[in-house]
């Protein structure tokens, strides 16, 4: 741009000047209305204080490339043409040798052809048909002999190059307009035959279009129709920095960049403002009116077709919003109507074919909406939509390789378009190419996915494969963000598959807040219940389990305990030695005298072992009790018997083996007798 801003606004505004003088002199009408507005939006660069012979020269001007002989043909012939009586026109200057009428005449017969094709033309012919293309035959020739002979000058070129391009001779086409170009950098025309041309970035930068400041405009102008949004972008706002601020075109194509861009908020901005400066205006407000269809502010909607309506009912730019409007709607048959007049207005207008392909899609008339979509191509190869809805078209009749055809070629012309990476995707899956799809869901997340599902397919198309790892890594980072996701159905299936996931796992806090996510959902509800149930039984089962394993463990071990006490209680009572308290009684006192103080130790053991004995043992105590009491009414000669008998059985306890058995055996020769023993008879010091 160093080249542009070295360039001195008060020339640029006096080539404009002329420029639009040369288009109006030969009828370039779009040309001149172009290069007008680019020369108001200079309106604050001072040029009007020139010398007086200026003025002379700028009058001459107006007159320059025709005869004086030739002028009273020249203006007949011009008036024609304005009225758009090109026969007429072509009729009344056939016979002049100067350039401009000589022009005049050419691109009358031109128009004139032109006029009748398109006349001729309905809804099912082909705009390309060669039959309809003869008539440019003769011209043809007329042009390749004059051009050859050197008597075309650069508007005469220029005209050649359209010819040649109609006939699809497209790289004779681009030549000639190019030497056009560079012979007239103001023909603004040549630049737009020229564009649809140029397919890619590389052959745009190889063009040897000169130096001309005027190329910037052209740049940018085929990086948006290349859809490189951001190299266009940059060289917009080179140019308003550069003095062109003002210009109306730069802020309508700065509003198409967003558009591209899916900036929907930016773009209804600029478009608001550009239509508060020039209210009249209808360029580009069918686009406008596509950005108002997104956003369904149906209100503006409302506004801006009465508006157009009320400007100029038989444009097909107002017949675009009217059937915008009735779309949104959903009156899509009125709809269609209005897409069809703008057709009869200008065949090959774009926008009406393509829109109507999507009315057609509502309807579920796929044949026709497939007919619109190839018009549409004719129109402009270029156009991605077009080629997203064959493909769209084609899939709903389940012709998978058609449809992965057309969405092929709109991933080309939008390779960082994630909606023709998840068509794609989509396709590859349905013909079970999932590897490919894998590649396609993937590239779609990372060029920054718009519809936000490319995860989601990724993670689906991961669970039906069987990696369930790898799918739910891709559900959590699809419901990782729940105001990202569009298709809230989608996000509570995700939360489904999680909440299931985490429930096998037995994480089920995990596995309940997914579920819980899930009672939101009317299709998801009864199941998010069912589940959030199942982990409630579980969670009781489980804290269940623990409480008897826990119970378990305490009685075994209480068990254990009371199993002990009464093994050493019975162990006591086995041993009491009752021979021996008898023996005692008759005077064999020397044993128990000899172990006198351990007898008294012993004893304290025992009745801290039986103080300290729990409740579980009072059966045995009773037992014991029962035992040793004597079944007698004196009870206070029962407790010193009582005692005798604790300290006898302590003392027994640590007597030796051999004690034991003379105790014994003196027991069994006691019962053997007969005779009885009386504890009550017996008396301890």
């Amino acid at each position: 741009m160093q080249e542009f801003i070295s360039v001195q606004l008060p020339d640029v505004k006096r080539e404009l000047r002329r420029g639009i003088i040369e288009c109006s002199k030969r009828g370039l009408l779009h040309s001149t209305k172009w290069l007008a507005e680019l020369h108001h939006g200079l309106s604050d660069v001072e040029i009007d204080n020139a010398p007086p012979d200026d003025d002379h020269s700028f009058s001459e001007c107006q007159l320059e490339g025709i005869a004086p002989s030739e002028y009273s043909d020249y203006f007949l012939a011009k008036s024609y043409y304005d009225v758009r009586e090109y026969d007429r026109a072509a009729h009344a200057v056939r016979n002049c040798e100067s350039s401009v009428p000589r022009f005049l005449h050419l691109y009358s017969t031109y128009m004139a052809k032109e006029k009748r094709r398109l006349d001729s033309t309905t809804d099912q012919a082909n705009l390309n048909e060669p039959n309809q293309m003869r008539d440019l035959a003769d011209l043809l020739a007329t042009l390749r002999a004059a051009y050859g002979r050197s008597r075309l000058d650069g508007y005469g070129i220029y005209l050649y190059g359209v010819v040649l391009k109609a006939l699809n001779l497209n790289q004779a086409a681009e030549q000639m307009l190019v030497n056009a170009i560079r012979l007239v950098p103001m023909l603004w025309s040549a630049y737009l035959e020229l564009s649809p041309l140029i397919m890619e970035k590389k052959k745009l930068l190889s063009l040897q279009l000169g130096t001309h400041w005027m190329r910037h405009f052209f740049m940018a102008h085929t990086y948006l129709e290349l859809y490189l949004n951001d190299d266009g972008l940059k060289i917009y706002e080179d140019l308003q920095t550069a003095g062109f601020s003002k210009s109306i075109y730069l802020t309508a194509q700065m509003a198409l960049v967003y558009h591209n861009k899916r900036d929907v908020d930016k773009a209804i901005e600029l478009f608001q403002a550009l239509l508060e400066n020039d209210p009249c205006r209808l360029d580009n407000v069918d686009t406008y009116s596509n950005l108002l269809f997104v956003k369904e502010m149906k209100t503006e909607m409302a506004q801006l077709a009465h508006k157009a309506v009320s400007i100029n009912k038989y444009r097909p730019e107002t017949c675009c919003v009217i059937g915008n409007y009735y779309s949104i709607r959903c009156d899509h048959q009125v709809a269609i109507s209005y897409f069809q007049r703008a057709l009869k207005l200008n065949p090959k207008y774009l926008a009406a074919w393509t829109l109507m392909g999507h009315e057609f899609m509502e309807l579920k008339n796929t044949n026709a909406a497939i007919q619109s979509y190839r018009k549409a191509v004719e129109v402009n190869k270029r156009d991605y939509r077009a080629w997203y809805g064959l493909g769209q078209a084609y899939e709903i009749i389940k012709m998978h390789y058609y449809s992965l055809y057309y969405f092929k070629i709109a991933h080309q012309l939008r390779p960082y378009d994630s909606r023709m990476l998840v068509a794609l995707g989509e396709t590859y899956e349905k013909l079970d190419k999932c590897e490919n799809a894998v590649k396609c869901y993937f590239k779609a997340c990372d060029v920054g996915d718009i519809e936000g599902i490319a995860m989601y397919k990724l993670a689906n198309l991961h669970e039906k494969l069987g990696d369930q790892e790898t799918a739910v890594h891709c559900y959590l980072m699809y419901c990782a963000d729940e105001r990202a996701a569009t298709d809230k159905q989608s996000l509570y299936q995700g939360f489904m598959t999680l909440a299931n996931y985490y429930e096998k796992k037995g994480d089920y806090e995990q596995s309940a807040y997914y579920a819980y996510k899930c009672l939101d959902s009317d299709e998801r509800r009864t199941e998010a219940k069912a589940l959030l149930k199942t982990i409630d039984w579980k969670r009781n089962a489980e804290w269940q389990k623990k409480s008897k394993t826990n119970a378990t463990t305490v009685a075994n071990a209480d068990t254990s305990s009371e199993d002990d006490m009464e093994c050493d209680q019975l162990d006591v009572r086995v041993r009491v030695p009752f021979s021996s308290i008898s023996d005692a009684a008759k005077g064999n006192s020397a044993p128990v005298a000899s172990s006198t103080a351990s007898t008294t130790t012993l004893a304290a053991n025992v009745e801290e072992t039986t103080a300290t004995s729990s409740c579980s043992t009072s059966s045995s105590t009773t037992t014991t009790t029962t035992t040793t009491t004597p079944n007698t009414a004196d009870e206070e000669t029962a407790a010193p018997a009582a005692a005798a008998a604790a300290a006898a059985a302590g003392a027994v306890a640590v007597a030796t083996p051999a004690a034991a058995e003379a105790a014994a055996e003196s027991t069994a020769t006691a019962n053997n007798d007969g005779s009885s023993m009386d504890i009550s008879s017996v008396s301890i010091d």
